[in-house]
């Protein structure tokens, strides 16, 4: 099978297939439960659209990246997150309801956001004249990848909740195959720019990851968020859909270099990710050491009682 076959047909079919088993995972209700929470949607929708867009390009002025890898930063800041960061909300004691809930909007809100956000970095980097955002079939082609699948999935959980449950594990088996192989193939591919680029990537993925956690955790704990609600906004924000910014990369951008920071960026994000979720589950056993919390636990229980 030829390049042009792989990136024109089986790249967005298999993202397709992501994408379907994010839909799997979403019910309607994770969209009115927006209702409950507005302040902490506001907020992680705010760092992950406004906040992150800026860091990208702000690391990249920085570091003097390369125009592409430069886009290519922009564009995984624009990814959203996804099931990846429910499973880190639960590890850590998040509020996995409304990494669900960031999830379900995310995905619509970057359908259009993506492709304005990734047209500013190719016109500030590239100057190019062929952008994303100003090609009304790329945008088509850019909400058909996020939202056609995700719309898909959720109607088969609808009305075919058995097959979705069943269909659930071997579609999140698929997605880390899947991306680790896209992510080779980029790698291999571009290997003497990896080489050539490696330093400079390594740096920037990893102060963007520490970044995207932090923005993530601390600004929501400004806004008086409550604790599991700033932790399941740092996940939402910290883990970054790099298969979609690889496969936007390769298929619609028709580059592999840009897909080189997302690539990158998959394998820095779970050591950063797991240090992050360490620090603040110190939290946690710091609060069931102090006997204050406990004579207050105790307090609470028994005015219960009474």
């Amino acid at each position: 099978m030829d390049q042009l076959t792989l990136i024109t047909i089986l790249l967005p079919a298999a993202l397709g297939i992501i994408m379907i088993g994010l839909g799997l995972e979403l019910t309607l209700a994770d969209f009115k439960r927006v209702k409950q929470r507005p302040k902490a949607v506001l907020v992680a929708l705010f760092c992950q659209f406004v906040l992150l867009t800026l860091v990208a390009f702000g690391l990249s002025e920085l570091l003097h990246l390369p125009p592409e890898l430069a886009v290519g930063l922009v564009l995984l800041s624009a990814s959203p997150g996804g099931p990846v960061a429910n499973l880190y909300s639960y590890l850590y004691k998040g509020d996995v309801a409304l990494n669900i809930t960031l999830t379900a909007i995310n995905a619509i809100i970057a359908a259009v956001a993506l492709p304005i956000i990734v047209n500013l970095a190719l016109a500030h980097f590239i100057h190019d004249d062929q952008k994303i955002g100003l090609q009304f079939s790329k945008v088509i082609q850019v909400f058909s990848i996020i939202i056609v699948p995700v719309i898909i999935g959720m109607t088969l959980r609808h009305y075919q909740p058995h097959l979705a449950h069943r269909l659930n594990k071997p579609v999140k088996i698929f997605a880390i195959g899947f991306l680790i192989l896209i992510m080779v193939g980029a790698i291999s591919q571009e290997g003497k720019k990896m080489l050539d680029y490696a330093a400079q990537v390594g740096v920037a993925t990893a102060l963007f990851c520490i970044a995207s956690l932090n923005i993530g955790y601390f600004v929501p704990r400004l806004f008086n968020i409550e604790e599991a609600q700033a932790r399941a906004c740092a996940f939402e924000i910290g883990i970054h859909n790099g298969t979609l910014a690889m496969t936007i990369a390769i298929t619609v951008l028709g580059s592999t270099a840009i897909a080189i920071p997302a690539a990158i960026y998959g394998i820095v994000m779970l050591f950063f990710t797991w240090i992050f979720g360490s620090i603040i589950s110190r939290k946690d056993v710091k609060a069931e050491d102090n006997p204050a919390h406990l004579s207050l636990n105790r307090d609470v229980i028994e005015l219960g009682v009474k």
